[in-house]
């Protein structure tokens, strides 16, 4: 480059003299941006830090017209720099007008020059600005520059975020990384929470980017990397040995890629020679970590963009070897939202379950469990937040709406004294709903409604008792499968269905046998890939494909009910015949039990699901062979209308209070009647009061929800005489499609009487 020595080591050199100057900030930043020019052999060199208004503002040059420092902005996703600071990626360019994204700037003077490379600024993996480079003469910038302008970006990255360019910016703004940002998301769990923020996957920020000594940076980077692998190796082992079956294997290849990565030459060499270049090792795991991620975004192979997550995992585990870090700590009185990108259900269970008041995730699904056990533990959910990571930090104010699916990092204060206002009258609702916890769900007319709970984990139990519920109508045995990292043995299935049916006290408990594959996919059991894996080899039709799984539940169900009704239902049930497969096996353990001496349940109850519509022609034949019937609302719907309840292009274009599924659920209530078959629903409509004003008219009268929807769904029942609601609904039920909507007649009724909905 005309003779001038540049590479990283060179600018670090220059960089490190520069920060170490008494003088103001934006003279440090002219000084800074005028070296980098000088090292690379480049006639312009310019910072764009990013604003709280996404706008990036030019905050120093050396090379454009002075007058547009501090004037000069693009918004993030215009322009060069504003497309670097959206994609998070480096753009070299050797005829940069001639870019799409190009935007001139008339201000800047900048039409003369030809080449541009540009390289993003983070800082722990949140955009901070974009870092430019620019000549006259047309050429491509090589792989040792590029390396060098994003070691001078890393070290910009710090100043930034120092917060001693604060004052810099055009009156009236702020930088980004002091804003309050309020985000949409999904909502999967309901609730308010309020408190501070706890990043799951610790981001741990390096102070010092200066190595003095490089031969004590590369041994501290060496006995960090031989712990890292140990503790890898020792986790991957821990695994193998609790796995002992053949059908974890996809389990342990997951563990063995991971344990492949940490044990990677290239990955190590790179760090080292980062070290090389001038950097601690800290400060050079962080690079690297930025350059993998870059790499593995931009590749369209799915395997490497999903090997992401391992490499960022162990950079963050080597940074905590190296630093000695660990998770913030938290005063008893505090309370705290988990914000993360993913993170597995059982990790959820090591926080302080007093404490915690919400969850932020960016890529879980509703299907996902961390996502049921937070369901379960009443904890705020909203999942889908793109970025969120990047923008918080430990310890800063955070407000999670799980009702609307909104987060608010850092609020204003108006907004929380709102949210605050709305707590408090959440709290005082619960309290009149508390009230009723011991009275019985009674209609005005003296029909008794069962009340139930939907479970699937011992810290659900409690709510039984909280809420007045008169048993558990779903317990969803799979969720014990779920959390596990292997196949849990029939014993520890025996010991934990006993502990249910203790907990729930002479309450009856109605346990559903494991509804696995489709989306709930167990990471131990290997299964195929479905195009439409929602009517796949999922639920009963696997456990009967895969008889021992189903007979080791069986039997772990026959030894924890002795002494108590046990009562189990299949889901997923598409012909009569099916029942008859299970009835033969579950006969058969009854026999093996008794043969071998063993004591029984004083009574076996098997039941099925009706969440298939073919079912609803063979409701007859179906309840002659069970004992007893439940409605899977859920799946019955969506079955029925071909529409998938999580798509959000049909989220409201089909309803379930709609004539044509009412009237499903009709026949299902005149067929149990018919046959004497005992009949509850569970389900999502169970749980909304309108909903279920429609189905106590239909005939139900027992129906299993969420605890939270317990005292609702009692407040409305004892203010109703049911004959009028019987009327009222059939009627409505029977109208033709296309009169009013069964929602606006449920709605006028219960505003004409009183019932609040």
């Amino acid at each position: 480059m005309d003779g001038q020595v540049t590479g990283p080591r060179v600018l670090l050199k220059y960089l490190r003299e520069a920060m170490a100057e008494p003088i103001g900030p934006q003279e440090r930043l002219d000084r800074i941006v005028q070296q980098i020019a000088a090292a690379m052999s480049a006639q312009v060199c310019s910072v764009y830090v990013r604003r709280a208004d996404d706008i990036l503002e030019l905050f120093a040059t050396f090379g454009l017209k002075a007058e547009a420092v501090h004037t000069s902005q693009l918004r993030v996703g215009q322009g060069l720099v504003g497309t670097i600071a959206a994609a998070g990626r480096p753009l070299n360019l050797s005829e940069a007008q001639k870019h799409p994204s190009f935007a001139y700037l008339p201000e800047t003077g900048e039409e003369i020059y030809q080449s541009f490379l540009g390289v993003p600024m983070k800082r722990a993996g949140r955009p901070l600005g974009v870092l430019v480079v620019q000549t006259e003469d047309i050429k491509h910038f090589d792989a040792e520059e590029i390396e060098a302008l994003e070691t001078a970006a890393m070290v910009l990255s710090d100043l930034v975020a120092s917060g001693d360019l604060k004052g810099l910016a055009q009156q009236g703004t702020q930088l980004d990384q002091s804003r309050p940002i309020s985000l949409n998301g999904a909502a999967y769990s309901p609730g308010i929470g309020i408190g501070t923020v706890v990043l799951h996957e610790l981001r741990v920020v390096v102070e010092n980017l200066f190595g003095d000594d490089e031969e004590t940076e590369l041994h501290r980077l060496a006995l960090a990397v031989t712990s890292l692998r140990a503790s890898v190796d020792e986790l991957v082992s821990r695994n193998v040995e609790d796995a002992g079956m053949a059908d974890v294997g996809d389990h342990v290849d997951v563990l063995e890629t991971y344990r492949m990565f940490a044990h990677d030459r290239g990955w190590v060499r790179r760090i080292e020679d980062a070290i090389r270049d001038g950097l601690t090792a800290e400060a050079a795991t962080e690079k690297v970590s930025q350059e993998n991620r870059t790499r593995l975004l931009r590749s369209s192979d799915p395997y490497l963009r999903e090997r992401l997550n391992d490499f960022d995992d162990l950079s963050r585990r080597l940074m905590k070897q190296l630093m000695g870090a660990s998770a913030i700590p938290l005063t008893e009185e505090e309370e705290f939202i988990v914000v993360a990108r993913s993170m597995g259900a059982a990790e959820l269970l090591d926080y302080d379950q007093h404490r915690i008041r919400g969850l932020v995730l960016e890529e879980a699904a509703a299907t996902s469990h961390v996502v049921i056990v937070a369901r379960a533990l009443g904890i705020p959910v909203v999942s889908q937040v793109q970025g969120f990571v990047a923008r918080a930090e430990n310890g800063d104010a955070l407000i999670v709406d799980g009702d609307d699916g909104s987060v608010h990092l850092r609020p204003v204060e108006d907004l929380s004294a709102n949210y605050l206002e709305r707590i408090e009258f959440r709290a005082e609702r619960e309290a009149r709903f508390d009230a009723l916890r011991d009275k019985p769900a009674i209609t005005i007319d003296g029909v008794d409604i069962d009340l139930l709970l939907n479970a699937g984990l011992t810290m659900d139990l409690p709510q039984l008792d909280h809420t007045g519920a008169v048993g558990i109508g779903l317990f969803r045995t799979e969720l014990q499968f779920m959390i596990s990292s292997r196949l849990p043995r029939m014993n520890e299935q025996e010991r934990f269905y006993k502990s249910v049916l203790e907990a729930a006290n002479g309450r009856p408990v109605t346990f559903r046998t494991v509804d696995i594959g489709g989306d709930k996919v167990l990471p131990y059991l290997r299964s195929a890939k479905e195009d439409n894996p929602a009517l796949g080899w999922r639920a009963i039709r696997l456990s009967i494909d895969r008889p021992g799984l189903l007979r080791m539940q069986l039997r772990a169900l026959l030894k924890a009910g002795i002494g108590h009704t046990l009562k189990i239902k299949l889901p997923m049930i598409t012909t009569v015949t099916e029942i008859d497969q299970v009835r033969a096996m579950l006969d058969h353990e009854i026999e093996a039990q008794a043969r071998f001496g063993h004591a029984l349940p004083n009574e076996i109850l098997l039941g099925s699901m009706i969440e298939v519509p073919q079912l609803l022609f063979q409701l007859d034949e179906l309840m002659q062979k069970v004992d007893f019937v439940s409605v899977g609302s859920n799946d019955l719907f969506q079955f029925m209308a071909a529409s998938d309840r999580t798509n959000a292009y049909l989220a409201n274009r089909y309803s379930p209070l709609s004539r044509p599924f009412l009237r499903a659920l009709r026949e299902i209530v005149r067929a149990a009647e018919r046959n004497n078959t005992s009949l509850q629903l569970c389900g999502e409509l169970a749980g909304d009061r309108l909903s279920a004003l429609a189905l106590l008219g239909l005939g139900y009268r027992a129906i299993s929800m969420p605890p939270a929807s317990v005292g609702p769904i009692k407040e409305m029942i004892r203010s109703i005489d049911m004959a009028k609601i019987s009327h009222m609904v059939n009627a409505a039920v029977d109208e033709p499609i296309g009169a009013r909507t069964m929602r606006e007649t449920l709605s006028d009724y219960a505003d004409q009487h009183g019932i609040a909905v």
